[in-house]
């Protein structure tokens, strides 16, 4: 450990900063490359008063590119003479086999990850050391801890989290001095709100950094044409892009924006938005179109009338559907996608006109394994003052992977090929890699969630015959003898 070094948890940023840094993976993510537009952007950001900078060692092309976005940002901040005055957000923990982006949560491949940018950057200290997502095939605690090995050992100033759930993030602070939590936010994408993650973090005085927070490259190009920004900016004389990035500063002092930008002009814009305070007629026009325009305070519960929603949550293959038949021959109307088809989202309004219409008794067998997906289900049901009780049906994902391939195989006879399985739909033609997605987002119900109770069902695997006796292991020298024959002591002990 460094001298002198403190591995509590750092107030980040540590000093003031414009709350608008620069997102630089496009930088070295997107072809074709231009390195003479990339250093203009980045000394155009510099000179606008950018002092927070986003890469990461897997911003390259793939895995013979790692590095390239912080060798290039290193260079910017040198020749700029910037170090002192500048922040650099890196992450580790992701490979980048033929392109792809594949989560990679060991502690020593954090390690490994670190130190190698470390050298990327040549000189520029780690300000903030994020894991770049959680590795559904690596115990989430055991990545935490080589993240914070890395804090403790002095690699890095301040450490903290990207792209988790709110479980994730409670055990993360239970394990390391969490600084900071980078996660897709925007006036578009109200994710990180539905799941209580941006909650937590203000309650825990944690920042809060909005990666993509223009709804992305496709989103951002049509900003222009979205009315309730489009009306704000021509009020106030700036761009669409400012409106949406000062409205999610505006939130709270501990947000912090990252938007992307591969020219000049566009860093230059988007640095402008931190000096861009709202007032109540904006904040009332885009509270109008967009969710995320504010944080609702907590919203006292509702007295609660007749009836019941059933929620019955957890991965596929968990049991759900063997449950739900109990409720529906007690009279409980069945909500379930994979019948009805569509989003959950849609499914949510079906539940909306099924209490409309005086059914208040409804059980839905969807996974709904994070707090995000089952959001809308319980604002519905506190709408119509329903009660709503959570069963969460508790199973490995590899216990899971057993039932999901068994279900394939009763309905399909066959294990179905890679390509079928990618065109497939419904629970039956699930691969069984997707439970790994599955698990990495789930999160057990809790009661402020809005549940007026919460039960946990430990998984029990079922014997497949009628007797319960699925049968008898026999050594295969039994089966030498004639038949009709006992077998041999030797053989039956085996």
């Amino acid at each position: 450990m460094k001298a002198g070094y403190n591995p509590g948890r750092v107030a980040w940023p540590p000093f003031t900063t414009n709350r608008v840094g620069l997102g630089c993976m496009r930088l070295s993510t997107e072809q074709p490359r231009d390195l003479g537009g990339a250093r203009a952007t980045l000394g155009a950001a510099l000179e606008a008063g950018i002092t927070v900078f986003d890469t990461a060692h897997a911003y390259g092309l793939d895995d013979s590119d790692l590095g390239h976005n912080e060798r290039l940002l290193g260079e910017a901040l040198r020749t700029a003479k910037a170090i002192a005055r500048t922040l650099v957000i890196t992450k580790g923990g992701i490979r980048r086999p033929s392109g792809k982006w594949v989560p990679d949560g060991r502690a020593t491949t954090l390690r490994t990850h670190c130190e190698a940018s470390l050298e990327a950057l040549g000189g520029v200290p780690i300000a903030l050391y994020l894991v770049h997502a959680p590795d559904p095939r690596v115990d989430w605690a055991t990545t935490v801890r080589g993240l914070r090995a890395l804090l403790d050992e002095g690699l890095v100033q301040a450490i903290g989290l990207s792209n988790v759930s709110l479980a994730q993030l409670d055990l993360a602070m239970g394990l390391a001095p969490i600084s900071a939590v980078q996660q897709g936010f925007s006036l578009f994408d109200d994710r990180a709100l539905r799941s209580g993650v941006i909650a937590r973090c203000l309650e825990r005085q944690v920042t809060l950094l909005a990666h993509t927070p223009l709804g992305g490259v496709k989103r951002a190009t049509t900003l222009s044409r979205q009315p309730a920004l489009k009306a704000v900016a021509e009020r106030r004389r700036v761009s669409p892009a400012q409106v949406a990035l000062a409205a999610l500063l505006d939130l709270h002092p501990r947000v912090m924006v990252l938007p992307g930008a591969r020219r000049p002009e566009t860093a230059r814009d988007a640095a402008a938005a931190d000096a861009l305070r709202l007032d109540d007629d904006d904040r009332a026009a885009l509270k109008k179109q967009y969710a995320p325009a504010s944080v609702s305070a907590p919203q006292p519960a509702p007295t609660l009338g007749d009836g019941e929603v059933v929620m019955l949550m957890g991965l596929q293959g968990a049991g759900k559907t063997r449950a739900v038949r109990q409720f529906v021959e007690q009279g409980f109307t069945r909500l379930n996608r994979d019948e009805a088809g569509g989003t959950l989202a849609q499914l949510a309004q079906t539940l909306d006109q099924t209490l409309a219409a005086g059914q208040r008794r409804v059980v839905l067998d969807n996974t709904c394994v994070s707090r995000e997906s089952r959001r809308s289900f319980l604002e519905v049901c506190s709408r119509h003052r329903v009660p709503v009780r959570g069963e969460w049906f508790e199973v490995t994902t590899q216990q899971a992977q057993v039932n999901v391939v068994l279900r394939m195989l009763a309905h399909h006879g066959r294990l179905l090929e890679p390509d079928e399985l990618k065109k497939g739909q419904g629970p039956e033609s699930l691969p069984p890699s997707a439970l790994f997605k599955m698990a990495r987002d789930a999160e057990p119900p809790t009661a402020d969630e809005g549940f007026t109770a919460v039960t946990a069902h430990p998984f029990v695997r079922q014997p497949r015959c009628a007797d319960g006796d699925p049968g008898r292991i026999v050594a295969l020298s039994a089966l030498e003898r004639a038949p009709g024959e006992p077998p041999t002591e030797r053989a039956a002990d085996r």
